[in-house]
């Protein structure tokens, strides 16, 4: 009997001085992905928590939770394991200190550490900001990811 489980994904959309938006280029298991920085709730984690941790793993930055901008209201099958509903919650954060990890200006750009890393467990990540103006959910690949890109295009045109 398949057992269906919860995967509760938690991101963050940090914009810079300049209005631009950070995304994460990722290859995982040969998928090549663009999504918002950001990860899994682990238990006994507040989502809250959660954001804080993945920022400073992923790119060793300290970031502040600002507001809650979206919940996911819509099924959605995982990806990489069809017995698991995704449910995705999105905020705004701040860096609360500047960005030391190699901001990229190409898609996949990876160096050769990163494709080390990639190599060595099946995963690899680099950043890079999209400008506003041409920021929408063509610029990430996940479908929910898709809603919340034009929520955040939506705001930023204001």
């Amino acid at each position: 009997m398949a057992t269906h489980l919860f995967n509760i994904r938690v991101y963050g959309i940090l914009t810079n001085e300049k209005g631009e938006v950070l995304v994460s280029d990722e290859k995982i298991r040969g998928a090549y992905i663009t999504k918002f920085p950001g990860g899994g709730l682990e238990f006994g984690e507040g989502t809250r928590d959660c954001l804080e941790r993945e920022f400073l793993e992923e790119m060793n930055l300290k970031v502040r939770i600002d507001e809650h901008l979206y919940t996911t209201d819509f099924f959605q099958m995982s990806a990489f394991n069809p017995e698991h509903q995704i449910i995705s919650v999105y905020y705004k954060v701040t860096a609360l200190e500047p960005i030391t990890v190699p901001i990229r200006t190409q898609p996949f750009d990876f160096d050769a550490q990163q494709l080390a890393v990639y190599e060595a467990t099946g995963e690899t990540e680099t950043f890079r900001f999209i400008p506003a103006a041409s920021f929408n959910s063509n610029s990430v690949t996940l479908p929910i990811d898709k809603v919340v890109a034009d929520l955040v295009a939506a705001q930023s045109q204001k």
